[in-house]
């Protein structure tokens, strides 16, 4: 069998987060009820017993795409590609941009699939880093020194996940600058613009910057809807069809189904409710969060985020943070995000975009585990 890197999150993920009681891994806030959708909509379940349970267009039907675009500045319905959420739209990505040898530099903390993928591809990965001290903003001397002529790919997680980090203006330049300076593309994951915890303007896509830019969404973080398995890339046109080609050989299309209700969640008429509600969420659960942590003394730092429904917090207590993982699991039926599978030990991310009754009852199992640690 050959040598795989397992994408250790998910793993983990895929195996309890249906299991467990309480669970605060997930990155996305509540989701919502086919019938809370199609409200928003001023529609019944009745209204989709006509919809025909074929294959959809394989790229997506124009009118989704054509929608999707319309948020994006100067996409059309060309543009877009529709994938079985962003986790397709990054493989395809890279698989079609990247060969074995190439060379890639990731900002870190990010989402580990880019990383996975590639190194599975064989590609030489280099990394550059989001500093704490300044506030997770990105090292830009320290990408502009990784970054070489051999670089053919940049990847950025915009908002950030772990850390709920927007980029500034004067960041998303430099780092637009520093790949065209060697001609590498920019994959840039932003699953998580529309769920701004500190403003209701949407954070900007990295598309429409630069031409060799490739720009991920998803209806499963910002929008509720994770169970529609709904993702998309924006980028050139014929380097979507490149990718689409490759779609072919994994998922083929997402479903009718699928299709229909991302186009009207994304419609003018919905979008704006479902960023709403989003938003709410993350700003009644945050305070709820920040409250229980600063109860626990110097035992946990939160670093505000301005995005997404996680906060990621260190810890201090002598404990590795997957073994924390494992105790909370296993004695309290509650999984969190070890900050080992970002690379980072020490830290925790921990889901608030959640009912009040639901994260506080999740929190005080939390307790439960803290209270057995030495020296608390």
């Amino acid at each position: 069998m050959a040598e795989f890197q397992p994408f250790v999150m998910e793993r983990m993920m895929s195996k309890w987060e249906n299991v467990v009681d309480f669970n605060l891994s997930e990155s996305g806030v509540h989701p919502l009820t086919l019938s809370e959708l199609l409200a928003m909509a001023g529609q019944s379940p009745a209204d989709l017993g006509d919809v025909l349970i074929n294959y959809p267009q394989a790229n997506g039907t124009v009118e989704l795409r054509q929608t999707v675009a319309n948020y994006y500045p100067g996409a059309t319905a060309d543009n877009v590609l529709i994938t079985t959420g962003a986790a397709e739209a990054n493989y395809l990505t890279i698989h079609t941009l990247l060969a074995p040898g190439d060379e890639a530099v990731i900002l870190m903390p990010n989402y580990m699939q880019v990383w996975g993928i590639a190194k599975n591809l064989g590609v030489a990965v280099k990394t550059a880093h989001l500093v704490e001290e300044r506030g997770w903003a990105p090292d830009l001397d320290e990408l502009k020194a990784k970054v070489s002529s051999k670089t053919k790919l940049i990847a950025v997680c915009n908002p950030n996940n772990p850390t709920g980090r927007i980029m500034t203006e004067a960041e998303m330049s430099a780092i637009v600058a520093i790949a065209a300076k060697v001609g590498a593309w920019i994959l840039a994951d932003e699953v998580y613009a529309g769920a701004e915890r500190e403003t209701d303007t949407v954070t900007p896509s990295f598309y429409g910057r630069y031409d060799r830019v490739v720009a991920m969404g998803s209806m499963s973080k910002a929008y509720g809807l994770p169970g529609l398995r709904t993702g998309w890339a924006v980028g050139p046109a014929n380097t979507l069809d490149e990718m689409w080609a490759r779609h072919e050989y994994t998922t083929i299309t997402t479903t009718m189904l699928s299709d229909k209700l991302t186009a009207l969640a994304m419609s003018p008429q919905v979008r704006p409710k479902l960023l709403a509600r989003t938003r709410k969420f993350i700003r009644d659960g945050y305070p709820i969060l920040t409250a229980w942590a600063a109860a626990r003394g110097n035992m946990f730092r939160v670093f505000p985020p301005q995005a997404a429904a996680i906060a990621f917090i260190r810890y201090n207590a002598d404990i590795n943070s997957t073994a924390l993982m494992e105790k909370l699991r296993q004695q309290q039926s509650v999984l969190i995000v070890p900050g080992d599978h970002f690379g980072l030990d020490r830290y925790l991310r921990i889901s608030f975009g959640l009912p009040k009754d639901y994260l506080t009852k999740g929190l005080a199992r939390i307790d439960a585990v803290l209270a057995t640690l030495p020296g608390h």
